[in-house]
């Protein structure tokens, strides 16, 4: 089932028991074009209210967050898209692709962020005008309340993944909505220096 996280955006959850968290997908309301993000497995429910609701762009974040985009794209008809340097790994998982994301683009509300280091081609999804930023696995909402990093074996590049979290910090962010456990609703500049905090010099 769907609920509405903050206005206009909906997430929906598949629980993973070997994290012992939820992984989240995302539906955005847009006048452009609605839009999903990293969309987890859709009960029935969630999967006929997407596609009574139309959605234009399928946005993932990183090559391992491809998840259900093939079944969302061909009950929508939506473009899927990932940054150039994650699509050859995605496609290797079988993911249907139809377009790139690059740093610097708008993509409906969304600017595209780089935040490379988990993968090459890990991007952020930045809202400035509501200080809302979306993450894959740049960083992960766990425990409740903070962040924390996936673990090092599954880290391409740490010290660069640590230079993006650092470079995410600096965009100005409120709420900070994960691809992995539990949203930040306010304070996520704040959880985002504990986190960098806590982090290697």
């Amino acid at each position: 089932m769907m609920r509405e996280v903050v206005d206009g955006i909906f997430t929906w959850p598949w629980f993973s028991e070997r994290h012992g968290y939820n992984f989240n997908g995302y539906f955005v309301r847009h006048s452009a074009g609605n839009l999903c993000i990293d969309p987890v497995a859709p009960g029935d429910d969630v999967l006929a209210t997407l596609a009574r609701e139309g959605v234009a762009h399928i946005l993932i974040t990183n090559r391992n967050h491809v998840r259900q985009a093939n079944l969302l794209r061909e009950r929508t008809g939506a473009q899927a898209a990932i940054h150039p340097a994650d699509a050859a790994y995605a496609r290797g998982q079988g993911a249907m692709l139809d377009a790139e994301l690059h740093a610097g683009a708008r993509v409906g509300p969304f600017v595209v962020v780089a935040a490379p280091g988990k993968s090459p081609g890990e991007v952020a999804l930045h809202w400035p005008e509501r200080r809302l930023l979306v993450v894959g696995d740049a960083v992960v909402g766990n425990p409740p309340g903070r962040l924390s990093l996936l673990p090092t074996k599954v880290i391409d590049d740490l010290p660069g993944l640590q230079r993006s979290i650092r470079a995410l910090a600096q965009l100005d962010v409120d709420t900070l909505l994960v691809g992995d456990g539990e949203v930040i609703l306010h304070g996520a500049g704040a959880a985002l220096g504990a986190l960098i905090a806590s982090l290697p010099a």
